[in-house]
């Protein structure tokens, strides 16, 4: 069956609530590399509860809508759909604990043509219950690989942010643990592509895969200490676009361009196999105060 745009944009996608606290900031914290090194006192802040600070990329698994492209009538291949870009935007800092609401809708739906695909960006704004405060709001867009040629637009709005052809202005590497996918399944993305190396076989892969949003975690974890001393409040928004999945226990690379205050190009990649795993990305960020590093 042909995807049907119209169909798609009248879907009403449940709105998703969700309670959390320490105990989730915590084992989101260590699924996407804090704490790897214990003598590292600025890390301590994300994994020791009694002086908690929440990852910002946390925001990331709030209040998901889950496989509503499964669930849902939606007439999509979602066995061969992938996660392309993720685009994270915070108003505030996360709250170490609280009760937030959820709410998708589609933004924009491009047709690559018959064999070729079709993109689905959907917008999830995240907000605190109780005082309807917006936290965050997240862009996702979906490559659906079997739903191309319905004969829809083919351009997309969403255009990838360029990297500067020029060398880095800095580089900072981080390692993966091997137990990084169990570790980070625990926040939610129970697929068994992460887990089950039978599973991950069948997919054409060498073992199971690190999560796409746990490389973004990483990613955001290196620029946040590189670029915001590891100051969760400064962080603004951290987007990129996946190129190639990571393999547990690799170290990922994130190599950084300046692009004036509080704003820089960036783009991930795991040095071992020579591959780009997260590419177009743009970090913002509340500049140090005058004097201070960062």
């Amino acid at each position: 069956m042909a995807l049907d745009p119209q169909k798609l944009f009248a879907l009403e996608i449940p709105e998703a609530r969700q309670t959390y606290g320490w105990r989730d900031c915590i084992l989101y914290a260590l699924g996407t590399g804090y704490g790897m090194d214990p003598q590292d006192e600025r890390q301590l802040c994300f994994v020791d509860e009694t002086k908690l600070k929440p990852v910002p990329t946390m925001a990331n698994i709030l209040a998901d809508p889950g496989l509503w492209m499964r669930d849902l009538d939606t007439g999509i291949d979602w066995v061969r759909m992938l996660h392309g870009e993720q685009s994270l935007r915070l108003h505030r800092p996360l709250p170490p604990e609280g009760e937030v609401v959820g709410r998708t809708r589609l933004v924009d739906i491009v047709d690559k043509g018959a064999g070729k695909g079709a993109l689905i960006h959907a917008e999830r704004v995240i907000s605190e219950i109780g005082t309807g405060e917006v936290i965050a709001t997240i862009l996702q867009t979906i490559f659906c690989r079997g739903d191309g040629g319905f004969g829809g637009k083919s351009e997309s709005k969403r255009l990838p942010h360029p990297i500067p052809e020029r060398p880095a202005d800095l580089s900072i590497s981080l390692p993966t643990s091997p137990q990084a996918a169990l570790i980070y399944r625990l926040s939610g993305d129970l697929n068994p592509l992460h887990s089950d190396p039978a599973v991950a076989r069948e997919a054409g892969f060498d073992q199971p895969i690190l999560h796409g949003l746990a490389t973004h975690g990483v990613a955001g974890h290196g620029l946040m200490a590189a670029l915001c001393d590891d100051q969760p409040e400064r962080v603004r928004l951290v987007q990129g676009r996946f190129s190639s999945p990571v393999y547990p226990g690799e170290t990922i690379t994130i190599d950084i361009w300046r692009e004036g205050q509080g704003r820089a190009a960036f783009a991930a990649r795991v040095a071992e196999r020579g591959v780009m795993v997260i590419n177009n990305g743009l970090f913002e960020y509340e500049p140090a105060p005058t004097g201070q590093g960062g």
